[in-house]
């Protein structure tokens, strides 16, 4: 039997994360937007609260809660601020390499220590100059010399990467061996991990990324997230958790941009009546709702299969493509609502216009999603 009710404390974490957007993002977005500064203050109240780190394990001083409630709590964070969202809820992807492929041992060292009772900072290391959606085609090489791993090679667009402590990178450890001579490793910054300033970019000013530079860096073999040539197949279950919970964002900025089009469309008049009164408006505001509501419940489908254990590579693919190209879709729209008015910086949907785009690149491009769709049907 299908029930799409949320329960008690699903409601209560959800309203407790669009309070927060309410009180502590909206106030000071555009101050972020413009400024480009880390939202250090919106982050530290958001560890204070528990709006951080969800999905830790409660053995290790985390919530532990699934993933869907990872999706309650993305949209309503991007709905206030999407860059605020990726720079707040960055850790829990950082930290999934760990928690699923992670020794018992490096969940409690750095899970545990590092990120729960330290508030350390952790970035994910996969993205290259030259390969991203395409992971088996990384550069980055980890070569075993006794009881350690030397690593060198280059990261780009990791986000967080200039506030990072810790950094969970994907390497080569065998050359030669493809996808199945990968693995992760758990790096600190303090072992000579370098990192460039943040990249300037289109939009998501709050959110920093940057290069993440390792030359002859030496990690101990304990390090080593699984067993030798792990790397790829906790690459795709990080991917299978993490999408979910990036078209939720996305499903979070459409959502704020269509209420931003309601109230403009209601208080806007053209020829003697509000502009919501015009089909030509109407229908586009119609269209924005139909697509948020499909992409919210083809975000929790994939979440929900995620959290059974259950396949979803093809339902997160779906949730996260729709939700991207939706987001761009109704961002643009809702400039169009607004007419002249929607390309002023002195109005949210410019910024919401800005910020939707990375929606369609990140965590695998939309074509990356319609590939791994097709992949699954054809099974």
């Amino acid at each position: 039997m299908l029930d799409f009710t949320l329960n008690d404390e699903q409601r209560m974490l959800r309203d407790l994360a669009h309070d927060f957007a309410v009180k502590e993002i909206l106030p000071v977005v555009e101050h972020y937007d413009k400024s480009g500064e880390y939202p250090w203050p919106i982050i530290n109240k958001a560890q204070e609260i528990g709006l951080m780190n969800l999905n830790i394990p409660e053995a290790y001083g985390g919530p532990g809660v699934g993933v869907l409630e990872e999706c309650l709590v993305a949209e309503e964070l991007a709905w206030g601020c999407s860059g605020i969202q990726t720079a707040t809820m960055l850790n829990q992807l950082a930290c999934l390499p760990i928690i699923i492929g992670g020794s018992e041992e490096q969940k409690k060292q750095y899970l545990g220590g590092w990120v729960m009772d330290n508030r350390k900072m952790p970035a994910y290391c996969v993205t290259e100059p030259g390969a991203g959606s395409d992971v088996a085609g990384i550069k980055t090489v980890a070569e075993r010399r006794g009881d350690k791993y030397v690593l060198n090679g280059t990261k780009t667009w990791i986000t967080n990467g200039p506030v990072a402590d810790l950094f969970v990178v994907l390497a080569k450890v065998d050359p030669n061996g493809g996808h199945r001579g990968l693995n992760f490793f758990v790096v600190e910054r303090g072992w000579g991990v370098k990192t460039s300033k943040p990249i300037e970019k289109m939009g998501q000013h709050a959110s920093w990324t940057s290069e993440v530079i390792m030359e002859d860096v030496e990690v101990p073999a304990a390090n080593r997230i699984g067993p030798e040539g792990a790397g790829f197949k906790v690459a795709m279950e990080v991917f299978n958790n993490s999408r979910p919970p990036v078209a939720a964002g996305a499903v979070g900025v459409a959502r704020r941009a269509m209420e931003e089009a309601i109230k403009y469309a209601k208080e806007r008049k053209a020829f003697g009546q509000p502009i919501a009164a015009f089909q030509g408006v109407n229908f586009m505001i119609a269209d924005m709702a139909m697509n948020i509501h499909a992409g919210r419940m083809l975000t929790w489908q994939s979440a929900w299969l995620a959290d059974q254990h259950l396949p979803n590579a093809k339902e997160a693919a779906m949730a996260k493509a729709f939700c991207a190209d939706m987001a761009m879709k109704t961002t643009t729209d809702a400039v169009q609502v607004f007419g002249g008015y929607g390309y002023s910086a002195e109005y949210p949907v410019e910024k919401l216009m800005r910020d939707a785009k990375i929606y369609q690149i990140y965590e695998g491009t939309s074509q990356i999603q319609r590939t791994i769709i097709v992949r699954e049907l054809f099974k």
